[in-house]
Parts: C-alpha cells; sequence; structure tokens
C-alpha cells in the first residue's frame, strides 16, 4: 500500500498528462468492451437461432451429410424409432436432452397449375410439437421475434413454403407477400391439373385414407409437389399451403417447403416401412454436447444398426457459424492489437517523460543507496498503477455505454432472421471478455513502463544528479 501511494503522488505531479493517458487507456477499454459485448451477442444470437432450427446434435446415417442431399431417401434411418427409444431411456442422457425428435429432408418440384408455374424446392418434415419445443430454447435469454409454428394443428396435407416460393409460384396475394411480379394479377386461372399427375396425386391421396374436402380458400391455395421415392419412382401428393413465410436466407427463401413428418414418408417411402434422415438432439446447454456426443457413440454401438450412423455436431452441420465465429474472432483480436499499440505507445511517451523530469531525482535516490531494480520497480508499478485505473475505469464506462444502448430501442435484423430485435451489447456478465481486457491493458501498462524504468535504473549517478 505505500508503494501504491508514492506511485499514485508521481503519478498525481502532472495531473494533465496522466489524465490524457487515462483517458486514452479508457476509450480502449471501453471499444474492445463494446465490440467484444455487441460480437458475442451476435454469436449468441446465430448459436440460438441455430440451435432451434437443427439442434445440438445429429444422428445420421454415415455419408449423408456429403452426399445424402441428393437423394435423401437413400440415406434414411430404418428403425430410428428403436434408436430414439434408446436414446431417451438411457439414465445418463436423459438428463441432458430437452427434445430427441426425427426430421426427413426431400427435394422435389412443387407447381401451381393454376396459374402456370412450378419451381424445384427442398424441404422436409418434422414433428410440429417437437419442433415449436425446440423453438424455445434460449439459453441466453436473448430478445427473440420467435412465432408460433403456422403448422401447429393443422391437417395432415398442410404445408409452410418460402416467401420466393409463393412468388415463383405466384401465390402473393392469399399470404399477402410483398415485392410480387406485376403480371400474377394477369396469370391465366381455372387451369386444370394435368391427368397424369391428378391421378397420382389421387391414389397418393387414397393411401391417406379419405378426407374432407379442400373449402375454396384451400382450393385457391394449393400446389402440388412432385417427389421421386426411395425406389426412384415419382410421387405426387396435393398439399394445403397454410403460409408463406420469409426463411431469412434468399437461397433457402427461394426454394423452402415444411411439412409434416408422415406426409413427408409416404411421399418418400410411400407404403414402405418410414425411415427419417436424422434424428435431431436439442441439448439442456451447450456445454454439455461433448459428453452427450460421447454417450450417443457409446450407445450406438450397443445397437445392431449403429455401426452405419455417426453423431454430428451443430457446428459441423453449419459451417456458416464456423465461419462468423472465426471472422468476429479476427476482427476482435484485430482491435484489440491495435488498442494495445496504442496503450504501449501513450503509456510509454507518458513514462518517458517521467523519467526525464525526474532525472535528478533517480540520482539522488541512486546517491543515497537505492539499488538499480528499486529505481526500475517504483517506475513499472507507476505504470501498472495506471493501467490498473485505465482498466477499472474502461470497465465502468463500457458498463454504462453497454447499458444506454440496450435501453435505447434500436432494433436490427440479424443474420439469417427475418425479424427485427432489439439491438443489445452484452458485457454484463460476461467474466472472460472483461477479465480478459483488464489483464491485457493492465499487462501492456506494465510493459510499456519497463523500457523507460530500465533506462532510468541504468542512469549514471554523476550526471543524473547535475541534470538541469
Amino acid at each position: 500500500m505505500n508503494d501504491a501511494r508514492i506511485a499514485l503522488r508521481n503519478l498525481l505531479r502532472n495531473r494533465r498528462r496522466s489524465l490524457t493517458t487515462l483517458a486514452a487507456m479508457t476509450i480502449g477499454a471501453v471499444t474492445i468492451l463494446v465490440f467484444g459485448g455487441y460480437s458475442r451477442n451476435i454469436l449468441y444470437g446465430l448459436e440460438t437461432q441455430t440451435v432451434q432450427r437443427i439442434g445440438h446434435l445429429q444422428i445420421q446415417q454415415r455419408g449423408y451429410f456429403r452426399y445424402g442431399t441428393g437423394n435423401p431417401g437413400a440415406y434414411g434411418i430404418a428403425g430410428y424409432e428403436e434408436v430414439l427409444a434408446a436414446l431417451q431411456r438411457d439414465p445418463i442422457l436423459a438428463p441432458m436432452l430437452r427434445v430427441a425428435t426425427p426430421t426427413l429432408t426431400l427435394g422435389g418440384i412443387a407447381g401451381n397449375f393454376a396459374a402456370g408455374a412450378s419451381r424445384t424446392v427442398y424441404g422436409g418434415g418434422a414433428i410440429v410439437e417437437d419442433q415449436a419445443r425446440m423453438r424455445e430454447w434460449n439459453d441466453y435469454g436473448l430478445a427473440s421475434d420467435r412465432q408460433t409454428l403456422a403448422l401447429n394443428g393443422t391437417s395432415a396435407d398442410a404445408v409452410v413454403i418460402g416467401q420466393g416460393v409463393a412468388r415463383t409460384l405466384r401465390l402473393c396475394e392469399p399470404f399477402h407477400v410483398p415485392d410480387c411480379p406485376q403480371e400474377e394479377s394477369s396469370a391465366a386461372s381455372g387451369v386444370a391439373t394435368p391427368a397424369d399427375v391428378a391421378d397420382l396425386a389421387s391414389t397418393e391421396a387414397s393411401m391417406q385414407g379419405a378426407r374432407t374436402p379442400p373449402s375454396a380458400r384451400d382450393a385457391a391455395a394449393r400446389i402440388e409437389l412432385l417427389a421421386a421415392n426411395a425406389h426412384g419412382a415419382p410421387n405426387v401428393a396435393s398439399l394445403a399451403v397454410v403460409r408463406a413465410e420469409n426463411q431469412g436466407v434468399k437461397e433457402l427463401d427461394d426454394m423452402y417447403v415444411g411439412m409434416h413428418l408422415r406426409q413427408a414418408q409416404r411421399l418418400v417411402y410411400g407404403g414402405d416401412a418410414p425411415r427419417a434422415t436424422a434424428i435431431v438432439l436439442q441439448l439442456a446447454h451447450t456445454a454439455q454436447v461433448p459428453a452427450a456426443r460421447q454417450r450417443i457413440e457409446q450407445l450406438l454401438a450397443t445397437l445392431p444398426a449403429g455401426r452405419r450412423l455417426e453423431v454430428l455436431d451443430f457446428v459441423t452441420l453449419n459451417p456458416f457459424f464456423k465461419q462468423v465465429t472465426a471472422m468476429f474472432s479476427a476482427i476482435f483480436g484485430f482491435i484489440s492489437v491495435l488498442i494495445g499499440a496504442i496503450v504501449l505507445f501513450t503509456v510509454g511517451n507518458t513514462m518517458t517523460m517521467a523519467v526525464v523530469e525526474r532525472t535528478t531525482e533517480i540520482g539522488t535516490l541512486r546517491a543515497i543507496g537505492l539499488r538499480r531494480r528499486g529505481i526500475r520497480r517504483l517506475f513499472v508499478r507507476e505504470g501498472l498503477l495506471l493501467g490498473v485505473i485505465g482498466a477499472a475505469v474502461g470497465v465502468l464506462a463500457a458498463l454504462v455505454v453497454a447499458w444506454a444502448v440496450n435501453h435505447s430501442g434500436l432494433t436490427w435484423a440479424p443474420p439469417g432472421q427475418a425479424g427485427r430485435i432489439p439491438l443489445t451489447v452484452r458485457i454484463w456478465g460476461e467474466t472472460a471478455l472483461i477479465t480478459g481486457t483488464v489483464a491485457m491493458l493492465v499487462g501492456v501498462a506494465a510493459i510499456s513502463a519497463w523500457w523507460p524504468a530500465r533506462r532510468a535504473a541504468h542512469m549514471n549517478i554523476v550526471d543524473a544528479l547535475r541534470h538541469v
């Protein structure tokens, strides 16, 4: 404490210079923390969005991730119900699981024959209730524009399409899709579905059993989906579109068709035993992924079909997440290095000026017996004190700035998300970010003071005493 008081008194000798140095360090700390909090919030949001959509882990047939999108039916998991049951009753894995649900992806051609329009689509089937539970995962307490799933409470032939699909198929008017082509209003209407397509659709419908005739509005918002089944034969379903939703990513929005799992299985597997292309697992916390993955692999090794399956995490399944994380890490590192260089030269200049001004004092201290390491320690402590004060003030200022931003009412649309959410900066509670920033600033300040302190310690005593 005595050394700290001496260092503080020395810093107060030239208040203006010390305050300027502290201001530079404070601005640097605020810059690092605010950008770090902003990027951390983006990464948490992207992780939350990814986990809500595809889960933390997926069990797939080996090779499906790399080669299966062209022919998903060939990579279906036979007996997926047995695998699901084994996972859900395991005493080690079950406490980690929030949702375990099968999904089936498929591709095909969607057509609106009343408007003479069609396009290739890609989508899949899922259990709607499980998907709704997955949307509730929010481990980081982020603001969200989460909406109720449109397929909740709908019939087996209901589908949701992307707004890009609705534009191409000229279904803008029933679902109020913006930015539609002008020629839609004059598009041909009342064109009958081709006989062969109608026969296939009616055959598929008969396999589902009798159903109530569609209403007039349903008939105006129906599409036909042509897909190849697992044996390569064409299969057609007449589907009722219940909503056109913006998927956030244009490429997905222009191709997306979502439906009930049973409907997708009938299209791909017909009367054969139904399969799933993936078993999606959502955990309570992301930190549980390594332990859960290890346990799942142990369980799969005990199942007859388990050796043909593999477990993939959400980072592998979504390379975009890894790319965004790497990009923000690189930007954050660049900003930290830049701020560190500024602090280095600022503190170094301050301590150099202090050494020059106190040359006679240094000579006096050396003449009365203070060793070189004592002189060096004196100036290094002053640099450390500058770093501690600057970092502490910077943390407090960053928390104030973050609070102001979080309560400003500003909104923005994150990558891959259709709606706008409040703009937030996440600093409070990010212990690693705050600790790392403080340690970096204090360390740089100490290093900056070391060289001037070394010069002061190696001064010639006689020359220092006669310095004017």
